[in-house]
């Protein structure tokens, strides 16, 4: 086990606000891991609306803001490539004309990680001692895959979760449709690629999809319901947390 280390959670907004459940298992994970978490309380949103909208002004404000809040960790994680993306690639492009700004973002961007590469690649976990019947299948959000190269890591635990059964989508790495403000600008194809992919799921045979983005999970837990595809949406965290007592993404609650 590496030594202990002091993190901070970037919990997103997605998961504030519409998956608690989320943080609280990220939280689990990181602690099992041997870390300390905090959850630094002055975080907001990582600015990447703004900045995949083209308002740098908006982008470098909140930027600033969560380079503030996030000074003086170890590390810094989120449950979602999407926003560890943002902080860590995207940061430094933002500040290229302010040298010392620039310099605060690449330290924070170089600290900044996906949750289940940072288990893995940084703290070296092979298995989550986690239990979860299923036949499951796994999503590959675009920003986690092609910015931070998260692909092997999450097979690699869930591979580790005693009685689960992992087989792969057709098109796993194809995106959902979601892409932020791209399904709110382009609805139409949006519609179309969640369409073709909440049907590459139903034809897996899986009785869960998983991933590791809220954002992708929320678009096709609702392509599934409304298709009438009976598959259960769960991000990856909850699974090997051994956190599934919560309803599924998307399920009526009552």
């Amino acid at each position: 086990m590496p030594e202990p280390a002091r993190v901070a959670l970037l919990v997103t907004c997605l998961v504030d606000l519409f998956r608690p459940s989320v943080g609280f298992a990220a939280v689990a994970l990181l602690e099992r891991a041997g870390c300390t978490v905090e959850v630094p309380r002055a975080q907001t949103c990582c600015g990447q609306p703004a900045y995949n909208s083209g308002d740098r002004a908006d982008a470098k404000a909140i930027a600033r803001q969560v380079i503030a809040a996030f000074a003086g960790y170890d590390y810094i994680v989120a449950p979602s490539g999407s926003c560890a993306g943002m902080v860590r690639v995207h940061y430094p492009e933002l500040f290229a004309d302010e040298p010392e700004t620039l310099a605060q973002a690449e330290a924070l961007a170089a600290r900044t990680h996906e949750l289940v590469s940072f288990l893995v690649d940084v703290r070296g976990m092979t298995d989550s001692e986690a239990s979860w019947p299923r036949r499951a299948t796994y999503h590959d959000g675009c920003s986690g895959l092609r910015e931070l190269g998260v692909k092997a890591q999450p097979r690699r635990l869930l591979a580790a979760v005693q009685g689960l059964e992992l087989c792969e989508l057709t098109a796993a790495e194809v995106c959902c449709g979601f892409g932020g403000t791209f399904c709110v600008k382009y609805p139409e194809i949006s519609n179309k690629m969640a369409s073709d992919k909440a049907a590459d799921i139903g034809a897996s045979g899986a009785d869960a999809v998983l991933a590791g983005d809220l954002g992708c999970l929320l678009n096709i837990a609702g392509k599934l319901s409304r298709l009438g595809i009976s598959v259960e949406a769960r991000h990856i965290a909850e699974v090997l947390a051994g956190m599934t007592d919560t309803p599924a993404i998307g399920a009526a609650k009552g």
